[in-house]
């Protein structure tokens, strides 16, 4: 297949107002000449110490005398902490902890604070806003760095002082995270500056109002965020065959293709110097135009669809598992909606399988000793007694609504057209696989049998779950269908067929849209606004509901086929 382009790994759009700023001098240059307390906010995993000395350094390179305070001195006791932050529903579980309630001020005790008599005073750390200042800056790293230097054994907990053990994801993904993301949210109309510290010698910037403009017009247009690539055990090579990504690693399993907690845009004129803000900050501080209103009002400033490759092709089989139902992610996980998912076929192996849906014949009972038995002892057994497996054809959208077991076997490239929440596989077996220290990978045995349903078993998985496309519209050259529209799932997946050279004239009504080109060159978005933005094979896009009419138009002489969902 002949694209129109190339898959870009790093979509961008210019910043609004104002310029990128690089490297320190040239943000400190912008400081005004009088005593000032300068607070430096930002993520807990981020190398704090080189950032502080690159910031000092462009201070006393322009002059200035320059005193500091850190706020991981501010934190209150480790065990203070922990008790604020209990997980009474789990709180002896080794992977899940509920989506902690607090906010960073509940975590730390800020001093009273003045202006210097002269010079800098830098406030610096999680946190720092919360003290007196004249002027907030905002040292941001991308939540991928964190998972890995957790996963790698490096790195703190928030406000966890050294000597108190090592860092966990499981604190990081439901402790640290949804704090740090509340803060963050909660002080961006304020921040003067935002930095992007991915390389604290010399990081790119914006100024407080060229970052807010510039994310309230990318709000009223169709736009990409940058893809974010994760090394797994079963992962498969794809990604990096066909869209060039995380080339070098082992593998390329996950892409998280548009994810609201993970994925950033990039603002600048180029690619090789933008500022990478989070997508959930665009949310945050524009949810009427990016989600609608009647969206913002159901999931607050949570975007609730994400779009990721799973990606097996010489790679493994997922586990088998399944997501928590409504109830027991709020009152166990405290999320406020849950995991409903749907698997589209964009790559089927020969032979390969998508396991979906339990077997009429099923002993629960059983499946249940056996995967108890897989987990403590290591003994391997046929999850096929259990749970069904359908061919992966290409193109087949396969529904999977909560408590339902399920996984991509090896062989495929799943499009899965989510619900938000990502974190929660409950498994039932994963194979016997182990981690790179030899140990058996975490299953979630408990959980998964708690959830499990049984409303999709034998010959109803066929005809509720694996169902054939139907014609909701059509034009000349072109046509919608409807791939999935379950009534417990609060989304709808629906399929763009275009011919050659055929266009079809969309609305977002309120609500946005996200489109993917499963198959083709690729396309043009045109708004009634009079923007164009293209999109090539395997691409993901956001339309706002601030769009309003919009094009679709195939621009080559090849046929296009475009996956769509949004909030029913």
């Amino acid at each position: 297949m002949s694209n129109t382009r190339a898959y870009q790994a790093r979509p961008h759009y210019p910043p609004v107002g104002g310029n990128v700023a690089l490297g320190w001098d040239t943000a400190v240059g912008t400081l005004p000449a009088r005593p000032i307390v300068l607070a430096v906010d930002g993520p807990e995993v981020q190398d704090w110490p080189e950032v502080v000395r690159q910031l000092q350094a462009a201070l006393r390179a322009a002059g200035l005398q320059v005193s500091s305070r850190d706020t991981h001195d501010w934190f209150r006791p480790w065990a203070d902490i922990e008790a604020r932050t209990a997980s009474p529903e789990l709180p002896d579980d080794p992977d899940f902890a509920t989506l902690t309630d607090a906010v960073l001020g509940d975590l730390v005790v800020v001093p009273e604070l003045g202006a210097p008599a002269s010079g800098v005073l830098l406030v610096h750390g999680p946190g720092a806003a919360l003290a007196y200042h004249d002027l907030l800056w905002y040292a941001d790293l991308p939540k991928r760095y964190a998972e890995a230097a957790v996963g790698a054994g490096q790195g703190r907990n928030l406000g966890q002082p050294e000597g108190a053990g090592r860092a966990t994801t499981r604190r990081l993904f439901y402790i640290d995270w949804p704090i740090q993301d509340r803060h963050r949210d909660a002080v961006a109309p304020g921040v003067d500056r935002w930095v992007d510290a991915q390389d604290p010698a010399s990081p790119p910037s914006l100024d407080g109002a060229t970052l807010r403009a510039s994310l309230a017009a990318l709000a009223q247009h169709p736009f990409r965020v940058q893809p974010t690539f994760m090394t797994v055990s079963w992962g498969g090579h794809w990604v990096q065959r066909v869209l060039g990504g995380n080339v070098g690693e082992r593998n390329s399993g996950i892409t998280y293709e548009l994810i609201a907690p993970e994925n950033g845009v990039l603002i600048g004129d180029d690619a090789e110097h933008p500022v990478e803000v989070p997508f959930q900050l665009l949310v945050a501080l524009a949810p009427d135009a990016v989600l609608g209103p009647a969206v913002h009002a159901t999931f607050g400033t949570s975007f609730p669809i994400r779009f990721d490759y799973l990606d097996t092709v010489d790679g493994g089989n997922l586990s088998v598992h399944c997501h928590p139902m409504a109830e027991y992610m709020r009152r166990t996980f405290g999320w406020p909606y849950t995991q409903h998912e749907s698997y589209y076929v964009m790559v089927g192996g020969e032979g390969s399988v998508i396991f979906l849906g339990l077997r009429e014949d099923v002993d629960l009972e059983q499946f249940e000793r056996q995967a108890h038995e897989a987990t403590a002892h290591g003994r391997e057994f046929d999850i096929l007694r259990y749970v069904q497996s359908h061919p992966a054809t290409q193109h087949q959208l396969f529904a999977v609504p909560a408590g339902t077991p399920h996984g991509s076997g090896k062989g495929n490239v799943v499009l899965e057209v989510s619900a938000t929440p990502y974190l929660y596989s409950l498994r039932f077996y994963d194979w016997l696989r182990r981690d790179e220290k030899g140990r058996l990978r975490p299953v979630h045995v408990d959980h998964a049998f708690a959830n499990l349903q049984h409303d999709h078993v034998g010959r109803a998985v066929t005809e509720d779950l694996i169902r054939p496309a139907r014609t909701l519209r059509a034009g000349d050259g072109w046509r919608e269908e409807a791939l999935s529209s379950l009534p417990e799932v609060f989304y709808e997946v629906r399929r763009l067929v275009l011919e050659s050279g055929a266009q079809v004239q969309d609305d977002t009504a309120g609500r946005f849209h996200i489109l993917n080109v499963v198959e083709g060159p690729g396309l043009v978005i045109e708004t009634h606004a009079g923007d164009v933005h293209d999109l090539a094979y395997a691409e993901t896009i956001v339309v706002p509901a601030a769009v309003g009419p919009y094009r679709v138009r195939s621009t080559t002489g090849e046929p296009v086929l475009v996956v769509k969902a949004l909030v029913r």
